[in-house]
């Protein structure tokens, strides 16, 4: 196979059992013990900043963007992000990042957190929070702590604290 037809598609209610399936396929079981899935869990995420890839109608990947605090600052947390292993390395990832960042900006966010791989995701504009200036609940390799600015200077050293679910959107949308 050359060239993938990739198509980048906003998430939908109908999406959710396949998702998990494939979640369930890339991480396994162990994925409900890691901080990330712990702070999403309960706290759902935004559909409107969703998103699917396909190759016609295989659904090939997804990834999703929570909103949460940090402290008091309102931010996205990306993830998970999940690619079928058989089309990796063929820049599905970075389709959906890209498109979910834009996506984000455009409804007014201004900045997208994660957990994951600098290397990755510096390529997608990541970079790394310095150490202690932002805490996860649970157990996390700061160093893979990462922020992107949709709003340039936005994070800065006034951000600071634990991240957490950010309740007043949850109430807003309940």
């Amino acid at each position: 196979m050359s060239e993938l037809s990739l198509s980048i598609l906003p998430e939908t209610l109908g999406d959710a059992l396949a998702i998990e399936r494939l979640h369930e396929r890339t991480f396994g079981p162990g994925r409900y013990a890691r901080s990330a899935y712990r702070l999403r869990e309960g706290h759902g995420h935004l559909l409107e900043l969703s998103f699917t890839a396909r190759i016609g109608t295989l659904m090939i990947g997804s990834v999703r963007l929570t909103p949460v605090c940090i402290g008091e600052t309102p931010a996205l947390l990306l993830g998970p992000l999940t690619v079928e292993p058989p089309f990796r390395s063929r820049g599905v990832g970075s389709a959906l990042i890209k498109k979910a960042l834009a996506e984000a900006k455009a409804k007014g966010h201004t900045m997208v957190l994660l957990v994951g791989d600098e290397p990755y995701y510096a390529k997608s504009g990541f970079r790394k929070i310095p150490k202690g200036q932002v805490k996860m609940p649970g157990p996390v390799d700061p160093g893979r702590l990462l922020v992107h600015e949709l709003t340039p200077g936005v994070f800065d050293a006034n951000v600071k604290g634990m991240i957490r679910p950010d309740w007043a959107v949850e109430k807003l949308t309940s």
